[in-house]
Order: structure tokens, then sequence, then C-alpha cells
């Protein structure tokens, strides 16, 4: 099975939309997968807003438990600040179970934006 759609597991990090304020998404299981992927994409940038997307890491569904991904944990970085109608992925390595992607405003007004976790190399394969 060579092809991507029967090896990777899809799930969505932030709903697309217009966002006016920081956006945290739900916590995303890894179980059953050995490595991940998150890709944020962008639209339309309004007010000079100035956003910026990270990854969180956590053993357990409890928002508090939830940490930043340390660098050395990412293949990749996140940019100072997202530009407007970009894409912007950014690998795990990482050993947590549950992920979550933030997107922060820092300024201005708003930002078209949304995120997904690809997940990769399956125990169980094809993946549906």
């Amino acid at each position: 099975m060579r092809d991507l759609k029967n090896n990777l597991g899809v799930v969505l990090a932030i709903s697309p939309a217009v966002l006016a304020a920081t956006t945290t998404g739900a916590a995303l299981d890894l179980f059953g997968f050995n490595s991940a992927m998150l890709v944020v994409s962008t639209g339309a940038i309004v007010g000079a807003g100035d956003f910026t997307a990270k990854l969180q890491e956590s053993d357990t569904t409890t928002s508090g438990d939830f940490l930043d991904v340390a660098a050395a944990d990412l293949h990749g970085a996140f940019p100072a600040s997202l530009a407007a109608d970009s894409v912007v992925k950014v690998g795990y390595r990482g050993f947590k179970r549950y992920l979550r992607a933030v997107i922060t405003k820092n300024g201005g007004t708003s930002i078209a934006a949304g995120a997904i976790l690809l997940k990769g190399d399956a125990v169980a394969r094809p993946v549906t």
C-alpha cells in the first residue's frame, strides 16, 4: 500500500474560520500512530493581525496538563508570525499520546486560518 490515503490519519485540529482571538484546538489522540505533523493554513489578515501557531502535548486529555512542545521535539519551526495566504507544516517527534494546536492572537484584528493534524506510521493499515 504505497498510497497516502490508506497510510495516514487526518484529523481537524482547528476548524477553518476567521479568528479574532486565541483559539485552542481539542486534544487529538495519537494512539496507533508513531508520527505526526501539524499543517496550518491561512487566508486574509485584517487590521495588521499578528498571530502565531504552536503545538502542545500531554499524556492526558486534561486541558491543564498540556505544555508547549519543546523545539527539540519538532521537525521544523513555527514562524514568529503567521503570514497571509500561507501554509506552515511542522513535524512532531515527541512521545506524548495527545497533541493540540493553538493559534494565538498577539495583536491586530483577525486572520482566516485553520489546522489539520496528519498522523503517520500507523500501527495497523489501512487507515480509515
